[in-house]
């Protein structure tokens, strides 16, 4: 298993933000995720949002503490990393 954090710098609604990813699958991902709480409806395409307390508990539950780049580097390399206009982002209606 390899599921992977990176730093928690990106600041939103008052809290610091981190990225959560599997440098193996999706379904890795997703068990991995639903171990820490979080609902699938927050998977972002190809990586969970997550803030500074999850990212403590994932790293508690092995997760990989690695710099943005790296993860996107391995992410990447995994064959996992999705083009920004190929993720879904709701829209307003």
């Amino acid at each position: 298993m390899t599921v992977l954090v990176d730093a928690a710098i990106w600041p939103f609604e008052g809290r610091r933000w981190a990225h959560l990813v599997s440098d193996t699958s999706f379904d890795e991902l997703h068990a991995f995720a639903e171990q820490l709480g979080i609902p699938r409806r927050a998977f972002q395409g190809d990586h969970y949002d997550v803030p500074t307390d999850y990212r403590e508990r994932a790293i508690e539950l092995g997760a990989e503490p690695v710099a943005s780049r790296e993860l996107v580097r391995r992410l990447r390399a995994a064959g996992l990393r999705r083009a920004r206009s190929a993720i879904e982002v709701p829209t307003a209606t």
